[in-house]
């Protein structure tokens, strides 16, 4: 069997899941592999009806989940992560097709996606509140009280393309194991992706309404806004991260944005391992992540070092077809995507950078890049660039970056490489991300860590015990 067998998806029509059934849609927009160009689905364009509808059944439906005893719900979970491993092999060539990513990362991604519904399966039933001592007044000698965790109710969850089942389920499964519904709207670039994991939630005995989805970008605005949600979380750009935070109201949010990806790499560090660290991490995965390395800084006494080392690693990082088990890294989501990064590129190197590696560009694939001699003001040094690219700038004084960095609106992820302690310490508590990963890049996450950024890069954080955090209510009580 050749990979394009392999890889062979027909094109499908997918469903919109609403109450407890399955709901055609009235109009399609097709999907398409962006290596191939053919169409993988046909996506609907979900209708004010159908998200009303939605949302009723979705309203009705989180009474049914908050009297779920957590048992039943971890239960529920444990089977839907049991189904998501029978299924790997199939979501995963699903997933290479319809993004462009490697069609091995796309299997890790849903074999992760089953351990992370494990995980929280086993939150499910650990939800806690606390013993709130009153008698440190007077006023309070003689009484008990506790505080308390309650599901929020129904969810909204708005989901990207570069995860497409991983962070659909960073949705779903916390919100079932709270004792929440949900209303999805997956990317308009992944879809099929999330249509298949919704079906391993209603096979795994999801009651109706508990899960249901919804289509296209245009619905998105109502579903936020709407009264009958009491959560939204979101994961995908800062500017629709804002837009969100602004029509939302009094409702909670949690929302995973975008970074810069700085890591630094100190004199003292391991350069060979920070150097093949740096490759790979710039470009996995097309560099569509928002925590990718993107700015690598360098002591200036490893810099020339360093980038040999890094120049060799890219150069071994294997691109093609999707397809292919041998293929390290795939395409971008599609070719507006690929020339909006090498219209990047373009400019940095017009601007007086460096193109250490790279940049060619077919269709939607581009090279891995990487450029030296940037500037503080270049696009690809001081915006998010979501693609292979990166820099490497040198530095003498570490101090003055972690600064711009803490000043700059981006604060997601940094990671350094260095066997000082005290250097260590001193980023951990010096640079304001949501995350200092110590001899690592800023890439690095694990499923159930406390994941997500500050400032402009976000609000709260994901990972199953602390999403559940987010999607539950505190109540106190007080016995007199």
């Amino acid at each position: 069997m050749n990979a394009n067998q392999q890889g062979a998806v027909k094109a499908q029509a997918i469903p919109a899941r609403i109450g407890g059934q399955w709901r055609d849609g009235e109009r399609f927009q097709d999907v398409r592999d962006p290596y191939r160009g053919e169409v993988v689905a046909h996506e609907p364009v979900s209708t004010p009806r159908d998200l009303d509808d939605a949302l009723a059944a979705a309203f009705k439906a989180k009474k049914v989940m908050a009297d779920m005893p957590a048992y039943e719900r971890a239960a529920l979970l444990r089977r839907a992560a049991d189904n998501v491993t029978a299924r790997a092999q199939e979501m995963g060539r699903t997933m290479a097709r319809e993004t462009g990513k490697a069609l091995k990362d796309s299997i890790v991604e849903v074999e992760r996606t089953a351990d992370l519904l494990q995980l929280c399966a086993e939150e499910a039933v650990r939800i806690q509140g606390e013993h709130v001592p009153l008698d440190g007044s007077a006023a309070g000698v003689g009484k008990i009280s506790m505080l308390m965790r309650f599901p929020a109710g129904v969810v909204a969850g708005i989901t990207p393309f570069n995860g497409p089942v991983s962070l659909v389920a960073h949705k779903i499964g916390p919100a079932l194991a709270a004792g929440n519904s949900i209303v999805l709207k997956p990317s308009i670039k992944a879809p099929l992706c999330a249509h298949q994991l919704v079906e391993v939630f209603i096979d795994a005995g999801a009651p109706p309404g508990a899960v249901n989805t919804v289509f296209g970008d245009a619905i998105a605005p109502q579903l936020v806004s709407d009264p009958r949600v009491d959560f939204v979380t979101f994961t995908g750009s800062i500017r629709v991260g804002k837009i969100i935070k602004n029509s939302v109201g009094m409702k909670r949010v949690a929302l995973e944005l975008g970074g810069v990806g700085p890591t630094f790499v100190h004199h003292d560090a391991d350069i060979v391992s920070a150097a093949k660290a740096c490759a790979r991490n710039s470009v996995a995965l097309a560099g569509q992540s928002c925590v990718s390395v993107q700015n690598a800084f360098v002591h200036k006494a490893v810099y020339d070092q360093f980038v040999e080392l890094l120049a060799g690693e890219m150069d071994a990082i294997r691109f093609g077809d999707p397809m292919d088990p041998a293929t390290d890294v795939g395409t971008l989501i599609d070719e507006e995507a690929a020339m909006r990064v090498e219209g990047m590129i373009a400019r940095a190197v017009d601007g007086g950078a460096k193109l250490l590696r790279g940049y060619k560009r077919k269709g939607a694939q581009l090279d891995g890049t990487v450029l030296t001699n940037v500037k503080p003001d270049m696009d690809v040094v001081c915006q998010e660039i979501f693609g292979p690219a990166m820099t490497v700038q040198p530095y003498d004084d570490i101090e003055p970056i972690w600064e711009a960095i803490s000043e700059s609106p981006f604060g997601l992820q940094c990671g350094i490489f260095t066997n000082s302690l005290a250097l260590a310490l001193s980023a951990i508590k010096t640079v304001r991300t949501g995350g200092v990963i110590i001899n690592g890049t800023s890439r690095w996450r694990t499923d159930h860590m406390p994941y997500g950024g500050v400032k402009d890069s976000g609000v709260g954080r994901e990972g199953p015990k602390y999403a559940i955090r987010e999607m539950t209510e505190e109540r106190l009580f007080v016995f007199n």
